[in-house]
C-alpha cells in the first residue's frame, strides 16, 4: 500500500493547494512534454462546483513549473461562468479561459480535447461520472487529478481498477484526492506504527460527527429545474450520484485508518438510521455505525453523525498491544498526530507528537503529482483510491441492508447505481424517480436487504 494521498472539499478561495502539472507519456520514446518545469502546463476543469473550483484553486499556486488554466466544463453554464470569473480575479494571467467554457453532458470531451498529451485534467463531477470521464483522458493521453471517491458500487469499481492499469500501461500520471496520505506528519506517524511504537495494531476508532452540510439534505424538487437536473445538482443527496453522505465524506477518516493499518478490511457490518426527517427527500441516514474486519481480525470502528445538537468529533485513533496513536484529531489538517504510552491521552504519556508547522496537504499533494510529471516518475493512485472508495461503499451498503457485506462480494457484484451514466441527457430519464409525493426511495435495512441497487429505483 502507497504512503501519501486523501482529503476532502476545499472551499474555493479559502484553503489553497498547489497545481495539476503534466509530463509525456512514459515509454514512449519521445521527450517529456513538460520536463524539468520548463513549459507551460495547461490544465481543464471538469466539474466547477465548489469542489472543482477548489481544485483548480490549488492548482494554480504550484511552484514546481508554470500552469494555466486554459478550459473549464460543467453541465451548468453559470456555474462555467462563476468559476472562471472567480479564479481569474484570483489568479491573473495564470488563467487563460477566453471562450473554452463548454456546457453539457459531452463538455468534458470539448475541454479534455482542448489540451495536448501531458496536459491534466481535473475531475470533480459527481463521482458516477468518474469512470466515463477518466476513460476518455486515458484515451487523450492526457494526465489526471480526480476527486474522491472514484466509484460507488462494485461495478465502477471494477472499471476503475481496469483503467488505472490501462493509465499506468500508458505512462500517465494520475493523482486521486485523498490529500491526508501527503501529509507529511501522518506519513511519520506511520513510519513510527509499522516500526512497532505502538506494537500489534488490533483497533482503530475513526469519528466525522457534525450538523449535516447542507448539500446532506434535499426538499421536494422545484417545478423549475428538471428531474435530472435537479439530482445532479443536489448530487450528495442521491446514492447513484455520489454514494450519498456516506461514500463522499466518511471515505477520508476510513482511509487514514486503513493506512496506518496498512491493510483493507475485508468485511463490514454495519447499523444505521434516518432521524427527524420533517419534508427532507434526500436518501442518506442521519447515523451510521460501522464494525471493519481486517483479515487477522482487527477491528475499524467507524462513527457518522449528521445531527444538530449532538456532541462533534472528527478524528481518527489507531490502537497497539503497547499503546494508542492520534492520526488525526481537528478534521484532515492540522493532523496534531501524537503517540501514546497505554491507551489514555494523557499529557504525561506523550511519547512523539507531529511539529505544530505540518504543511498544507491540499497543497502537498498537488506538489507530488507535478513533480511526478516533470520528473518522469511513476505515478498513479487509482488501485489505492479504488479500493478506499469501494471499502467505504462497503461499510454504507451493509448499514443500507441490515446485512454483513464482504469485500470480495461487493467488488464482484453485478449491479450499478447507475449502469447507464455515460448516455444521461437533459431531457431523459434520471436514475431515480420520486413518487407522487416527491419523495424518493430510501434503504429500508431488512427489507430491502437482497443486494438489489435497483430496489432504490422503483
Amino acid at each position: 500500500m502507497n504512503i501519501h494521498t486523501e482529503t476532502t472539499r476545499r472551499d474555493f478561495l479559502k484553503t489553497s493547494t498547489k497545481a495539476a502539472a503534466v509530463s509525456a507519456l512514459a515509454g514512449v520514446i519521445i521527450p517529456n512534454v513538460h520536463a524539468a518545469g520548463t513549459d507551460t502546463v495547461n490544465i481543464a476543469l471538469v466539474g466547477c462546483g465548489g469542489r472543482g473550483t477548489g481544485a483548480a484553486d490549488n492548482a494554480m499556486t504550484v511552484k514546481n513549473g508554470p500552469v494555466k488554466l486554459t478550459a473549464v466544463a460543467d453541465v451548468f453554464g453559470n456555474k462555467a461562468e462563476n468559476t472562471a470569473k472567480g479564479l481569474k480575479a484570483k489568479h491573473g494571467e495564470k488563467v487563460d479561459i477566453g471562450d473554452k467554457k463548454f456546457i453539457g453532458f459531452d463538455a468534458y470531451k470539448q475541454a479534455i480535447d482542448t489540451l495536448k498529451k501531458g496536459d491534466v485534467a481535473i475531475f470533480a463531477t459527481p463521482p458516477a461520472f468518474r469512470w466515463v470521464h477518466f476513460k476518455y483522458a486515458i484515451e487523450k493521453g492526457v494526465n489526471v487529478f480526480m476527486e474522491k471517491p472514484v466509484c460507488t458500487d462494485g461495478p465502477s469499481g471494477r472499471k476503475m481498477l481496469a483503467l488505472g492499469e490501462e493509465a499506468t500501461k500508458a505512462g500517465l500520471k494520475v493523482g486521486v484526492g485523498l490529500m491526508c496520505r501527503h501529509c507529511p506528519v501522518r506519513g511519520e506517524l506511520y513510519d513510527r506504527i509499522q516500526q512497532g511504537e505502538i506494537g500489534d495494531v488490533n483497533l482503530l476508532r475513526a469519528y466525522r460527527m457534525h450538523p449535516p452540510a447542507a448539500s446532506f439534505r434535499s426538499k421536494k424538487r422545484p417545478d423549475d429545474i428538471g428531474e435530472l437536473e435537479y439530482q445532479i445538482q443536489r448530487f450528495h443527496s442521491f446514492l447513484w450520484a455520489s454514494g450519498g453522505c456516506f461514500s463522499d465524506f466518511y471515505i477520508h477518516n476510513i482511509d487514514e485508518a486503513c493506512w496506518m493499518k496498512n491493510g483493507w478490511p475485508v468485511e463490514a457490518r454495519a447499523n444505521g438510521g434516518r432521524n427527524f426527517r420533517e419534508d427532507w427527500i434526500d436518501q442518506n441516514f442521519d447515523a451510521y455505525s460501522v464494525e471493519y474486519t481486517f483479515a487477522d481480525g482487527a477491528k475499524l470502528f467507524f462513527e457518522g453523525r449528521n445531527m444538530e445538537g449532538c456532541r462533534q468529533e472528527f478524528a481518527t485513533y489507531a490502537h497497539g498491544s503497547k499503546g494508542m496513536a492520534i492520526v488525526s484529531k481537528a478534521g484532515h489538517s492540522p493532523a496534531r498526530s501524537k503517540i501514546f504510552k497505554g491507551h489514555l491521552e494523557k499529557s504525561d504519556s506523550v511519547l512523539w507528537q507531529g511539529p505544530k508547522d505540518e504543511g498544507n496537504p491540499y497543497e502537498i499533494e498537488w506538489e507530488d503529482l507535478i513533480a511526478a510529471i516533470r520528473n518522469g516518475t511513476p505515478y498513479n493512485e487509482v488501485e489505492r483510491g479504488t479500493k478506499a472508495s469501494l471499502v467505504t461503499a462497503m461499510g454504507r451498503w451493509s448499514a443500507h441492508t441490515g446485512q454483513i457485506i464482504t469485500f470480495d462480494e461487493f467488488l464482484n457484484g453485478d449491479e450499478s447505481f447507475a449502469p447507464n451514466v455515460d448516455t444521461l441527457k437533459f431531457g431523459g430519464p434520471a436514475p431515480v424517480l420520486a413518487d407522487k409525493d416527491g419523495k424518493y426511495p430510501v434503504p429500508e435495512p431488512g427489507v430491502k436487504k437482497g443486494g438489489k441497487w435497483r430496489e432504490y429505483y422503483v
